[in-house]
């Protein structure tokens, strides 16, 4: 009887560190490795008629933050790097 509410509290941990780290994977918190920027590039850049720019700098803003929002336009909140970086004019440098 002792080690049931151990064993219990094991699993309730276990659960919910499944659980949030799917949720950071989902919404691009998850640190990407290098190689995994052209393929997140590539679907964020999907809509714009203005490829090429947008692959440069979202290729250049995931090199240094590791990080791509996801979908191809807004929810730029869940990678602040991606997000705060602007350029001299004070506007979004990432796409």
């Amino acid at each position: 009887m002792a080690g049931r509410p151990y064993s219990i509290l094991v699993i309730l941990s276990l659960l919910l560190l499944v659980t949030f780290s799917d949720v950071t994977k989902v919404y691009g918190l998850a640190k990407l490795r290098p190689s995994d920027c052209k393929p997140k590039c590539t679907y964020r850049c999907s809509a714009t008629h203005h490829k090429k720019p947008c692959m440069f700098y979202c290729l250049k803003c995931c090199a240094k933050c590791l990080c791509v929002p996801p979908g191809t336009y807004g929810n730029k909140q869940v990678c602040p790097c991606y997000n705060n970086w602007k350029t001299q004019s004070g506007g979004p440098k990432c796409p």
